[in-house]
């Protein structure tokens, strides 16, 4: 009986060992797969100055461009700059989101205020931000208010848009099995239309915070200070060419973890889906 219980225990460890192998190796063939583009990118950006395909001038190795990077970051010069970069991008996106989604929920839920509204709002989303900068900087100034400014108005449009149409297509049967329910507007509003809309409204707010960086850099380029753009226009102007690459793989670097924050909230207020 004893050596029976060995057996099965000794099989039961097995097993245990056998799925926990299989996990692994599975989880490292879906990083494999995620990330074996970008590992031959760094391995061709690499090799192609290295090997003289291209003047090293113009494109620096891939090993150089981190060790510049990682000697910015230590003298603190990069920090500064993404420091004011990311203030401005966050202060100006957190706006939009306090005002294009409140205006889409009362937009997309209510008919008259879809009728006043939609011709203005037609109006400027077809309205490039970067072709505002100059009115933004000549009424606003130079300054930090001027930058906000631009990226709050580049995050409102797909923020406002995706909200407007997540309410508008909302399944009309929930709505009728709420209204069966005898809920009341507020709870009809709060527990399904809402809930319901989430998806689409991030979809705006992922597409928002990349525009967010993007106009924001271009913004810093025209006339700033500080500020990852200014860094990369001032490398590029005095020929620090490491250093341009360095500013903009922070760039990069900063889309990604912007887009993975947004993607982790999503996942958190979309739970309901699974």
């Amino acid at each position: 009986m004893i050596s029976v219980n060995k057996q099965q225990a000794q099989l039961s460890e097995q097993t245990v060992l056998q799925k926990s192998f299989t996990q692994s190796f599975s989880s490292f063939i879906t990083a494999f797969k995620k990330t074996i583009v970008l590992i031959l990118f760094v391995a061709l950006w690499e090799f192609v100055p290295q090997a003289g395909l291209v003047e090293k001038t113009f494109l620096p190795p891939f090993s150089e461009v981190v060790r510049t990077w990682w000697n910015l970051l230590l003298t603190g010069e990069l920090w500064r700059h993404f420091e004011a970069s990311i203030l401005r991008s966050l202060f100006g996106f957190l706006l939009a989101l306090a005002v294009a989604i409140p205006l889409g929920l009362l937009i997309g839920w209510y008919p008259l205020a879809r009728d006043l509204l939609t011709p203005i709002l037609e109006l400027f989303r077809n309205t490039a931000a970067l072709a505002l900068l100059p009115v933004f900087i000549l009424i606003l100034g130079i300054g930090e208010v001027s930058k906000i400014a631009i990226v709050l108005f580049a995050c409102t449009w797909p923020v406002l848009l995706n909200t407007i149409s997540a309410v508008k297509n909302v399944d009309p049967l929930l709505i009728k099995s709420a209204r069966s329910m005898n809920f009341s507007s507020f709870k009809l509003f709060y527990k399904v239309i809402l809930p319901a809309s989430v998806p689409t409204i991030f979809t705006g707010i992922r597409m928002a915070g990349t525009g967010a960086i993007l106009v924001l850099i271009a913004a810093e380029m025209v006339g700033a200070k500080a500020g990852l753009g200014y860094f990369i226009t001032y490398a590029q102007y005095n020929f620090l060419i490491a250093e341009m690459y360095a500013g903009i793989l922070t760039i990069s670097l900063l889309g990604l973890i912007i887009n993975y924050g947004l993607s982790s909230a999503e996942r958190y207020f979309s739970r309901w889906k699974h």
